[in-house]
């Protein structure tokens, strides 16, 4: 039961942040840069409060999977899922620091950074859809 809740969670932190790739953030991106960065600010706090906590949630479980069945593809799995964590404070957080403390929204500047966090967060779905794998793996295991 572990297992399996540690991987809905990561399923959740997955169609989460897959969604911002795939439709928020292109559709962010068709807007002015003033207007993006608008939208992207109050969007990344709301954002962040989901998935911080269901990374972490996903990571907790993963790891008592593993401590309950021995099976270490879901300390695995919960170790790359946690992964988001050191990621987006190490290698997201200059981007977006830089995003929020932004005085001329409308510039080039701006909508360059607002392109880079897009492909920075791709990265944290990456990350998710690999600890999805694992937890799936480490579940059919113990079928």
């Amino acid at each position: 039961m572990l297992g399996l809740l540690a991987l809905v969670t990561a399923s959740i932190f997955f169609g989460a942040a897959i969604y911002i790739n795939i439709a928020e953030h292109p559709a962010r991106l068709g807007l002015d840069a003033g207007a993006a960065l608008a939208e992207w600010r109050p969007a990344y706090k709301r954002g962040f409060a989901m998935q911080a906590p269901l990374a972490a949630l996903s990571a907790v479980l993963g790891a008592a999977a593993w401590w309950r069945t021995g099976d270490l593809l879901w300390a695995v799995g919960a170790l790359v899922m946690l992964g988001n964590w050191p990621y987006t404070l190490l290698v997201i957080k200059p981007t977006n620091d830089q995003l929020e403390a932004a005085i001329s929204p409308g510039d080039q500047a701006t909508r360059e950074r607002l392109m880079r966090w897009g492909r920075l967060h791709a990265i944290r779905s990456a990350l998710s859809a690999a600890a999805i794998v694992l937890y799936l793996l480490a579940a059919a295991r113990g079928l």
